[in-house]
């Protein structure tokens, strides 16, 4: 598939929060942080605008050009310090201070994050619904997969629904064996991938 692809920066912010908050309005994880629709709908963006934030200042986001996908990528170094990170309670603070399970997701998440091995972190990817089904998220992601392969990295992401899991474990991605369930919702599926040979 012949997608352009650009690095996004600050002036895409707005753009990128937009993709993010339209790809995941329905996802099971959304959904179980902001169960009211009405409320999801006024807070959600907040709450993907940390992630938007965070990399575009430690990371790369990769957007396509239409203005339909976009995916976060963040380089996690060796050794990266346990229980130090405050992110979970910025995504909190910034979207819904009153809502537990906007700082319990990054907690549970962040708790089974590997950092035994330097390797990128796949934080977020999203496609617009309307251009969901199209490969646009494997195309957007082979970049940085192809990279890894030719430096010898690995890659890391959870996957928040069934249908994403499917499409990481095409690309290479394998579950790690340890689900994160977060209570009385969905589960997410930590995942890791080898640098592949060829």
């Amino acid at each position: 598939m012949g997608v352009r692809i650009r690095q996004a920066d600050r002036g895409d912010r707005d753009q990128v929060v937009r993709i993010l908050d339209e790809a995941f309005h329905e996802d099971p994880v959304s959904s179980w942080v902001f169960p009211d629709e009405d409320h999801r709908r006024a807070v959600h963006g907040r709450f993907l605008g940390v992630f938007a934030d965070i990399t575009l200042s430690q990371g790369r986001i990769d957007l396509l050009e239409d203005g339909t996908a976009a995916a976060l990528w963040i380089s996690v170094p060796a050794g990266a310090p346990q229980g130090t990170d405050d992110t979970p309670a910025l995504m909190r603070e910034t979207a819904d201070p009153d809502n537990e399970r906007a700082e319990l997701v990054g907690r549970l998440t962040g708790a089974v994050h590997p950092h035994d091995r330097a390797h990128e972190y796949l934080l977020m990817i999203g496609v617009s619904p309307q251009r969901q089904g199209e490969g646009i998220g494997e195309a957007l992601m082979r970049g940085v997969l192809e990279r890894c392969d030719r430096e010898g990295v690995p890659a890391y992401l959870e996957a928040s629904s069934e249908r994403s899991r499917r499409l990481y474990e095409r690309l290479g991605f394998g579950f790690t064996g340890k689900a994160v369930e977060l209570p009385e919702g969905p589960l997410m599926w930590p995942m890791w991938r080898e640098p592949q040979a060829g």
